[in-house]
């Protein structure tokens, strides 16, 4: 038995806030610790964007491995920066649902233009 629990981080769109609560939720019940998206509720400034998504790559960093939330197949840009990251840095990938290969991240870091 590990010493603690696995460490989870979601990524995905926010326009899938839901999918990602639900996923939180089913992951925090099998005993998963879930770090997740900063939510907040409203718009934000170029500056805060810029730093949530600096603080959503700790995040990343501290996880185990990474849930992409992404029905219907969708990984944004953003997402796709995040999941780049994640494989740099060794940490395991995995997807709610499949992803077309027009729209996998590469392995190698490099984001898609």
């Amino acid at each position: 038995m590990p010493d603690r629990p696995e460490i989870v981080c979601i990524c995905g769109s926010t326009r899938f806030v839901e999918e990602m609560r639900a996923a939180n939720r089913d992951l925090t019940l099998a005993g998963v610790i879930v770090v997740a998206p900063g939510e907040t509720g409203g718009v934000v400034t170029d500056a805060q964007r810029a730093a949530l998504d600096a603080l959503h790559l700790r995040k990343i960093d501290l996880a185990d491995r990474v849930l992409v939330v992404n029905p219907g197949g969708y990984v944004g840009e953003s997402t796709s920066r995040e999941i780049a990251h994640a494989r740099s840095t060794g940490k395991p990938v995995s997807f709610t649902d499949p992803v077309p290969p027009d729209r996998r991240a590469p392995a190698d870091g490099d984001v898609p233009g």
